[in-house]
């Protein structure tokens, strides 16, 4: 009899244990820890997944999660035992049947306390959880012209354009990149700056005008009286400007919403070679050592011990190979990553498209469309290497013409969607 109640106790305690184990392994909380870029605390990660995910494979994803949270409500709210095994019990004796009830209230509290622990687990993983957002959703589109502004011509046109633009972008995130609902993660949003009184959004794309967007933000936010007054080092590294994944589920969703989002692009050849003249040209203790030091000993021949040293002297050719290499021997960086990637247009729906080509005048529309102070309008200056010549399409064909036409069309495809999403025309005539 002993031997009998101790292994039917062994069977309760090992019951018990399993019961609890499963509210543990929640499969919601599973779904998601596989989910990428569902964590905001997370580093300039590149995405494993594409930007836009098809309706199809979303729905899917959709339809396992209610079904699992259905399993976990009738799993948390079976407080019983499974039946199994009461069952082989019932024919004990009194003692027996004593010892089970006990057993019945102790496994009840444990699963009131792991219900609690899923609770909270829930609420964690709610807090955590991308943003879902049903394409075209921002409340706000383009600011309406001013009643006084609409016979302007010049403002007319610029807002006709502006139109245009946002119609080429929109058609082609369509027709590629197609989907109902679109999942946001921090990473998305990583690169836009926020600017809470004047409620813009601006997305950074480097060598497009980035830096004296910066300094137009920082004097809206009252951080400046003047442009002039900010200088490189504080425009970049001095961290007045927030980022919009600083803020929590609540405050990303409200001001996607609502606030006027705008991005600038360049012609993505010559933003290419922008790049490529500010970082390996001139002096970099970042660029050089990092970059440089792997492309030269990857690309090039013969490497004298000094180059492979510092990582100096890197030319347009062993770059562009580094560029093109789907093995490349250090990572992407944000100055050469395409702008598709960066500011993610087809899952964020800007209001405002500028071009660096146009700058001045898309840049004082802009500000004049927000209901900026009239003495603010975009800095002229350069930023950086000011004695140098700004790359311009003369320079750009210049440094493409050193490539055999082969690298030249496989930099066209690799910026390929940039120039169809933007309305770009091919930069050498041989492309196809």
């Amino acid at each position: 009899m002993r031997l009998t109640c101790m292994f039917s106790f062994i069977l309760l305690f090992g019951a018990v244990g399993l019961v609890v184990f499963i509210h543990l392994q929640d499969p919601e909380e599973i779904v998601h820890q596989q989910t990428p870029g569902i964590k905001y605390n997370m580093g300039f990660q590149q995405p494993k997944q594409q930007d836009c995910v098809s309706s199809n494979n979303q729905d899917r994803r959709l339809r396992k999660t209610t079904a699992d949270r259905a399993a976990t409500v009738k799993q948390s709210n079976s407080l019983e035992p499974s039946a199994s095994v009461p069952t082989k019990l019932q024919s004990t004796d009194r003692r027996q049947s004593s010892i089970m009830f006990a057993m019945k209230d102790q496994q009840k509290g444990e699963e009131i306390n792991s219900i609690k622990l899923h609770k909270r687990r829930r609420r964690f993983i709610i807090k955590k959880s991308p943003i879902l957002i049903s394409m075209n959703s921002s409340i706000l589109n383009l600011p309406t012209l001013k009643y006084e502004d609409r016979n302007n011509s010049k403002w007319k046109s610029l807002y006709e354009i502006q139109g245009e633009r946002k119609r080429i972008m929109r058609e082609t995130c369509s027709k590629y990149k197609s989907n109902s609902r679109r999942i946001i993660t921090p990473y998305h949003v990583s690169r836009i700056f926020v600017e809470d009184k004047y409620r813009v959004l601006y997305c950074e794309v480097p060598k497009a005008g980035c830096s004296n967007w910066k300094r137009v933000l920082m004097v809206l936010n009252g951080l400046a009286s003047s442009t002039k007054d900010i200088q490189h080092n504080t425009v970049h590294y001095g961290n007045y400007l927030k980022r919009l994944d600083g803020f929590d589920h609540k405050g990303i969703y409200h001001r996607l919403s609502t606030y006027t989002k705008m991005l600038f692009i360049r012609e993505p050849f010559e933003k290419l070679v922008s790049a490529f003249r500010d970082k390996f040209e001139h002096p970099n203790n970042y660029y050089h050592p990092v970059f440089g030091k792997a492309i030269i000993a990857r690309y090039r021949v013969n490497a004298t011990k000094e180059a492979l040293r510092t990582g100096s002297g890197v030319k347009f050719k062993e770059f562009i190979q580094y560029l093109l290499d789907v093995h490349r021997p250090v990572g992407m960086d944000i100055h050469w990553d395409h702008v598709n990637r960066l500011c993610s247009p087809c899952l964020i729906d800007y209001d405002f498209v500028g071009k660096f080509e146009s700058m001045e005048e898309d840049a004082n529309f802009f500000l004049h469309l927000i209901g900026a102070p009239q003495n603010l309008t975009f800095p002229k200056f350069k930023d950086r290497h000011s004695n140098e010549e700004r790359t311009t399409t003369k320079i750009t064909q210049q440094y493409f013409a050193q490539l055999s036409p082969s690298q030249r069309q496989q930099s066209y495809d690799f910026y390929y969607m940039d120039y169809l999403m933007f309305n770009y025309s091919k930069p050498f005539e041989d492309l196809y």
